[in-house]
């Protein structure tokens, strides 16, 4: 289908909302309820996914002719989908480690890509603020059950929706980043400042989608209230809270919670065509507070690749707690499953991010303790579907993990 462009729409949902798009095919859609109507019936419990285990075998060794190859791949990737640069990391114990940057950082000045350089990072944000709501879980200090009305009052249908269903993708709640008035605001003010509470406001004017637990459904709006529910319980302002009990305990120095536009250097000029024209801009210092807990954050290759195993493996949270973040649940798509502000893709667990200039994966493979980290300087669709990211995702794991080819099936645009 097509629609006209509107940048807030896709920014950081774009790379799941086909996921909801073809989760709709199995779950018959509530839409007509509005906030105060109940589903009849208990809410449904989704059977979890498990993708095939990887072991150590199943990841190549990194060596001189599997090196070449990766160059070659990226490199063509990087020509057919016309990225202007791109860094990457792969890697994995006993395996080697492939390490490099290639095309250009600014195209107007020709600097290279370098593996040093800091992007935004997007949708990755929801694991580092998942994380933190996991922690103050593992004190004792809320529950996965509790409901959101607990800690935020004016939650649609908050006496229902909990925890769990916020980090899961099954709240029912609309995205803002789908309302006409959030959409026009952004488009015609790319710097404009955002409070969480503006952000809610969007959203919660619009009914609830379907009753909570109902299916999956990506929507930054659940990220939003993590985020604030960290802040009351927490005590701290969402990105201290972050730095000083997610941050500095995994030892990631060069990641960071901004809170205006600052963007240390090195880093990537972005390029983006969501805008109101649809031309291509630089939007490189554009305020990502219309973000905040769902997409803010800033980070670079190997904080990246710490994060991949650190997240991945549950090294900050107690081991139960990490076993029901992993429980992956369906997303409409086989071998693709979402747990809580993680997912699993053929064996890769992990996160994307995509926001106007920049995208990232970072994916983690157990078994053979591999990770994989990409960034770029665009969020361009490449033939106006696809995410790049997932094709340099593709392109690398087909390679080096055949057996666990990452990848997004469902176009981007499918219900754009």
């Amino acid at each position: 289908m097509t629609c006209s462009r509107t940048p807030s729409r896709r920014r950081l949902r774009r790379t799941w909302v086909a996921w909801s798009a073809a989760g709709l095919l199995a779950v018959p859609p509530l839409a007509g309820l509005s906030p105060v109507q109940a589903a009849p019936g208990p809410t449904p419990v989704p059977t979890p996914t498990q993708s095939a285990r990887a072991d150590d075998s199943d990841f190549a060794r990194l060596t001189p002719e599997v090196t070449r190859q990766l160059d070659q791949a990226i490199q063509e990737v990087l020509k057919k989908a016309n990225v202007p640069g791109v860094a990457v990391s792969v890697s994995a114990p006993g395996k080697g480690q492939y390490l490099r940057a290639f095309g250009v950082a600014d195209k107007a000045t020709g600097q290279k890509m370098t593996t040093d350089m800091y992007v935004r990072i997007g949708s990755e944000t929801k694991t580092f603020t998942v994380t933190a709501m996991l922690e103050l879980v593992d004190q004792g200090k809320l529950g996965l059950d509790d409901p959101i009305s607990k800690y935020v009052a004016g939650v649609p249908n908050g006496d229902r929706i909990t925890l769990r269903n916020l980090a899961g993708m099954r709240s029912g709640l609309f995205n803002y980043s789908e309302d006409d008035g959030f959409v026009k605001a952004l488009e015609t003010e790319p710097n404009k400042r955002f409070t969480p509470q503006q952000l809610l406001d969007y959203a919660f004017k619009h009914p609830i989608q379907f009753q909570p637990g109902a299916k999956f459904s990506y929507s930054n709006t659940n990220l939003i209230l993590i985020g604030l529910v960290v802040e009351k319980v927490g005590g701290l302002p969402l990105h201290e809270y972050i730095q000083r009990h997610v941050l500095d305990p995994a030892g990631l120095r060069q990641t960071l919670f901004p809170t205006g536009g600052e963007f240390p250097q090195p880093h990537p000029q972005g390029y983006t065509d969501e805008t109101v024209s649809g031309k291509v801009a630089v939007s490189t210092d554009w305020d990502p507070s219309w973000a905040w807990a769902a997409g803010a954050m800033i980070s670079n290759l190997p904080d990246l690749r710490s994060w991949a195993r650190t997240v991945a493996t549950g090294t900050l949270l107690e081991p139960a707690t990490q076993a029901q973040r992993l429980r992956t649940e369906p997303t409409g798509v086989q071998g693709a499953g979402y747990g809580l502000g993680i997912f699993d893709i053929q064996g890769w667990i992990g996160h994307n991010g995509s926001l106007p200039g920049y995208e990232t994966l970072t994916i983690y493979l157990p078994g053979p303790d591999a990770t994989v980290v990409v960034m770029l300087n665009t969020d361009i669709l490449y033939d106006k579907v696809i995410e790049p990211s997932t094709l340099f995702g593709e392109a690398i794991t087909k390679i080096v993990s055949p057996e666990h080819v990452f990848n997004l099936p469902v176009p981007a645009s499918a219900t754009r």
